[in-house]
């Protein structure tokens, strides 16, 4: 059984490694794809989908590898986690998700603390967050456990980057922590409340999604 320090720990780890991943591959594609947008977006998703499933399973026999306030919220509704260690677990993913930023702004001999100018703001961007996260509590919550887990949601992340209008945050932690690093993978902190808005919207579609397939195949 693990501790409670190594869980979150692992939650906060995992956080910083994935924050930092996200947006220091962001800085260096921008740098090296000579303004070719579709390449430093493809060189984004690599970095991410690559670390994403190595973090998840690694980290996820310790704490789950939640890395984000969602997941963790939507595992107290399905009876998977406690709401104290709930709590706990968004503290340590949120300051994780901000520590990972500045590392990745340190790498980049960057001000280690930036407001990013990044617009990310509308109708379709709130939508695109919706249906992404909507998504990933469905593809986390239907797998068998967290070897299944960790490159399912790895693959759908890495495909909601090309087929949503916001490239796929599904984080409040990570919309923070991006928020504090004028880059590639920047949000601007005016847009962070929107995108929190509608990753918490996506998540109640997502636990309602699950319930419905649930009780389909219960029927059955």
């Amino acid at each position: 059984m693990n501790t409670l320090k190594q869980r979150l720990c692992a939650e906060a780890v995992g956080s910083l490694f994935l924050t930092a991943a996200v947006v220091g591959s962001g800085v260096m594609a921008e740098r090296l794809a000579g303004g070719n947008g579709a390449i430093a977006l493809l060189a984004n998703t690599a970095a991410t989908v690559a670390v994403l499933a190595t973090l998840s399973a690694r980290l996820g026999p310790v704490s789950g590898a939640h890395f984000n306030p969602v997941v963790s919220t939507v595992a107290v509704l399905e009876g998977k986690l406690d709401a104290r260690l709930a709590m706990l677990y968004v503290v340590a993913q949120v300051l994780g998700c901000c520590a990972g930023a500045m590392l990745a702004n340190a790498m980049f001999d960057l001000p280690l603390v930036q407001a990013s100018s990044h617009p990310r703001s509308g109708a379709g961007q709130w939508l695109s967050e919706i249906v992404a996260t909507a998504g990933l509590v469905f593809v986390a919550f239907r797998s068998n456990n967290v070897n299944e887990a960790a490159w399912r949601v790895a693959l759908w992340i890495g495909a909601a980057y090309w087929f949503t209008a916001s490239t796929s945050f599904a984080n409040p932690a990570i919309a923070i922590g991006r928020s504090l690093s004028d880059t590639f993978a920047g949000i601007r902190p005016a847009d962070v409340p929107g995108f929190i808005a509608a990753q918490a919207a996506g998540a109640i579609l997502g636990v309602a999604l699950l319930r419905i397939v649930t009780d389909r195949r219960a029927n059955a």
